[in-house]
């Protein structure tokens, strides 16, 4: 059985029914309910909704550039995602009115007001073709994947000068950041009972300097001990096996067959649970199952605490129509993971550093068509 559709859609269900009218940021204004939490056993299938139709391709391609601490929209765009298109184009206007106003210069005024009149489909297309825009104007600040990979550090060829001498640039100290993902990792291989197996987004010094301050802004993970039983279940679903009574701790370690399962939690502040949580769900999941792979853990349970929890005014007749929708079962996820000659061990990298999406397929996914709905930025 779905249970997880069947969550999701009482989640709405009570938003519609029982939310409070809320201006907000985008001026669309929502319904919103304050404090929600929708957990999911993986056992059950990948945390992919039924009730309506997913792009997949786009929810793995931008979990993949958070976990490249990656901050600049080219690889998304190059990727065909765009879900922070909108957010790049706005910042861009915005730096533009600023720009415009203070600059007294009028070749660069002419030149602004030229790049002033591109619609959001040219400034695609010159993040596209255009590496020295895109290099410029896809930045989006320090947002997730600069926080995950390189928390306060900078990124390489980014400090900052702090004056020239004798024709010699002064560089500031370079900072190295943390990386909190090679240090969950590690965390988990070496203190998996750790109650510090946690990833933040939110750096306060850093808030000003995003284009949008992270809505799920940090997670946890979990692990426990797996009894023999349920090891054993592992084995067996790989290869028969004739007697149970004949396998010892030391055989089945042999076999590489996991010791531990791995749950995950994240925190979001901000939910636009008819657009967004359905993403969040999904992305948390794969996480979960990445980070399981990379430590030879079995994934147990996705956990999203939720705060702020809304629909968009424009968004309720789209969430009834799900709502009333039967789930289908959900899929399965495969995770492939082969090295070419080309990629030789590098003690600094990870397994999960060489993804492509590629190396995802879902398997069984069958679903109801998709509902469009406007993204309010």
């Amino acid at each position: 059985m779905n249970n997880l559709d069947k969550k999701y859609q009482q989640l709405l269900s009570d938003i519609i029914e029982f939310g409070v009218e809320k201006k907000d940021r985008t001026g669309t204004g929502t319904i919103s309910e304050f404090g929600h939490q929708i957990r999911h056993k993986m056992s059950e299938g990948f945390p992919l909704l039924t009730t309506k139709k997913m792009a997949w391709k786009t929810l793995v391609t931008e979990l993949l550039w958070f976990l490249r601490g990656d901050t600049n929209i080219k690889y998304l765009v190059d990727n065909n995602c765009h879900i922070w298109n909108g957010d790049a184009f706005k910042r861009y206007m915005e730096v533009y009115e600023i720009e415009s106003r203070e600059s007294g210069n009028k070749t660069y005024l002419e030149d602004l007001h030229m790049l002033s009149n591109l619609t959001i489909d040219e400034f695609i297309e010159k993040i596209k073709t255009d590496d020295e825009f895109a290099k410029k104007w896809g930045e989006l600040g320090p947002i997730y994947g600069k926080q995950w990979r390189n928390w306060m550090g900078f990124h390489e060829g980014q400090h900052d000068i702090l004056k020239v001498v004798n024709g010699v640039e002064q560089h500031k100290d370079y900072l190295v950041g943390k990386d909190q993902i090679w240090n969950l990792i590690n965390d988990l291989k070496t203190n998996p009972d750790s109650r510090r197996l946690m990833v933040s987004a939110w750096n306060v010094g850093d808030l000003d300097k995003m284009t949008l301050p992270p809505c799920h802004y940090g997670f946890q993970v979990y692990t426990r001990e797996l009894s023999r039983e349920e090891r054993m279940k592992i084995l067996s679903k790989t290869q028969p096996v004739q007697s149970w009574d004949g396998y010892m701790k030391k055989d089945l370690d042999a076999l590489n067959i996991p010791t531990r399962s791995i749950s995950l939690m994240w925190n979001q502040r901000s939910v636009d649970t008819f657009l967004g949580l359905p993403f969040n769900i999904a992305s948390y999941g794969l996480l979960l199952e990445i980070i399981a792979k990379e430590v030879n853990m079995v994934p147990d349970e996705l956990i999203g605490n939720l705060g702020d929890t809304h629909l968009y005014l424009n968004h309720i007749t789209q969430a009834k129509e799900q709502v009333i929708r039967e789930p289908y079962s959900l899929p399965k996820l495969k995770i492939s993971r082969t090295l070419f000659e080309s990629e030789k061990p590098n003690p600094n990298k990870l397994d999960l550093d060489y993804y492509s999406i590629h190396n995802f397929e879902l398997l069984n996914y069958q679903s109801h068509p998709a509902i469009k709905a406007p993204l309010s930025n």
